[in-house]
C-alpha cells in the first residue's frame, strides 16, 4: 500500500469521510461558547475549540475501532472499517490517535490553565468511553458525558469559571447524546445481541420509544430554563419549537423500530442542534 492509499485509510478511519459526527459534536460547542460569552465568543477560543471538535471527533472514532477491533468484522455496518477490513493495523490506530490528542492539546495549551487541566477530564472520558459497552448497559450516557464536556471547558475558557447554568447545559448535552446513540444503537441491535456487547437499546427494549421522548422533554425543558435564567430573547424559543418538531418526527421515525428508520433519526439529530444554535444566535442578535 502507497503513501496516499495508507492516509486515505487514517482518513476512513477517522471518518473524515462522515462529518455528521463533527457536526453533532460542534453543536453543543457553539451553544457553550455564546451562551458563556454572552453572543459574542472570543475568537481565538471560537477556532480552538472548532478545531478541537474535529480532531477530538476524529481521536474518537479512531480509539473506538481500535476498542471494537474483535467485534467490528462480525458486525454488517462495521466489517469494512479499516482495522476490521485489516488495512490499519492497531498500533497504527493508536498512533494515529495519540498525534489527534497531542495536536488537539497542542491547541488547549493556548487556553487558560482551567481549561487545560479540564482538558484532561475529556481526554480520558474520550479514550475510555469505547471499553464501556463491555461492562455496561449504559455506555450511551458515558458518551454523552465525554462528548459533553467541551461545553464546561467553553465556560472555562470563556469565562475561567462553570456557572450553575454550564452545568445545566452539560447535562441537557449528555441526555441529548444519550438520546441520539440510543437511536443509533437501535440499528445494530440484532448484532450487538448476538456478540454480547451492551447498549441503551438493548436495556430499554420495548420502551425505548417512551424512554428516549421522556428524555428529550427533559432536555427541551432543561434548554427552556436556561433561555428564562440568562433572559434569552424570544428567537431562542422559536429555536427550541423546531428542535422540539423534530423531537417528534425522530419519534415518528423510530416508532416501527425499523433500522434504516432508526439511523434517519439519529442523522435528524444534527438539525435538532442547528435549530438551538440558530434560535441563540438569533437571540442575541435581537
Amino acid at each position: 500500500m502507497n503513501l496516499t492509499d495508507r492516509l486515505h485509510q487514517y482518513w476512513l478511519l477517522a471518518r473524515f469521510d462522515k462529518p455528521i459526527g463533527i457536526f453533532i459534536l460542534l453543536w453543543p460547542t457553539l451553544w457553550a461558547l455564546w451562551i458563556a460569552g454572552d453572543g459574542k465568543p472570543d475568537l481565538l477560543v471560537l477556532v480552538v475549540f472548532t478545531l478541537g471538535v474535529v480532531l477530538m471527533r476524529a481521536a474518537g472514532c479512531v480509539i473506538n475501532d481500535y476498542a471494537d477491533k474483535d467485534f467490528d468484522p462480525h458486525v454488517d455496518r462495521t466489517k469494512l472499517r479499516p482495522i476490521a477490513a485489516g488495512k490499519v493495523s492497531p498500533k497504527e490506530a493508536l498512533i494515529v490517535f495519540a498525534v489527534l490528542c497531542l495536536t488537539a492539546f497542542g491547541l488547549v495549551l493556548l487556553m487558560n490553565w482551567y481549561t487545560i487541566g479540564l482538558s484532561f477530564i475529556g481526554a480520558f472520558l474520550t479514550a475510555s468511553y469505547p471499553f464501556m459497552k463491555r461492562y455496561t448497559h449504559l455506555p450511551q450516557a458515558y458518551l454523552g458525558a465525554a462528548f459533553g464536556f467541551a461545553v464546561p471547558m467553553a465556560f472555562a475558557a470563556q469565562t475561567n469559571d462553570i456557572p450553575l447554568h454550564g452545568w445545566v447545559l452539560y447535562l441537557a448535552v449528555l441526555l441529548w447524546a444519550l438520546v441520539y446513540d440510543t437511536m443509533y444503537a437501535m440499528v445494530d441491535i440484532d448484532d450487538d445481541l448476538k456478540i454480547g456487547v451492551k447498549s441503551t437499546a438493548i436495556l430499554f427494549g420495548k420502551r425505548v420509544r417512551e424512554i428516549t421522548a421522556a428524555l428529550q422533554i427533559v432536555i427541551l425543558s432543561l434548554l427552556v430554563w436556561i433561555g428564562g435564567e440568562q433572559h434569552l430573547a424570544w428567537p431562542y424559543y422559536g429555536g427550541l419549537a423546531v428542535a422540539a418538531g423534530l423531537a417528534i418526527y425522530q419519534q415518528k421515525l423510530i416508532f416501527y423500530f425499523h433500522k434504516p428508520d432508526c439511523f434517519k433519526a439519529f442523522l435528524n439529530n444534527n438539525w435538532f442542534g442547528l435549530a438551538v444554535f440558530t434560535g441563540l444566535v438569533l437571540a442575541y442578535l435581537v
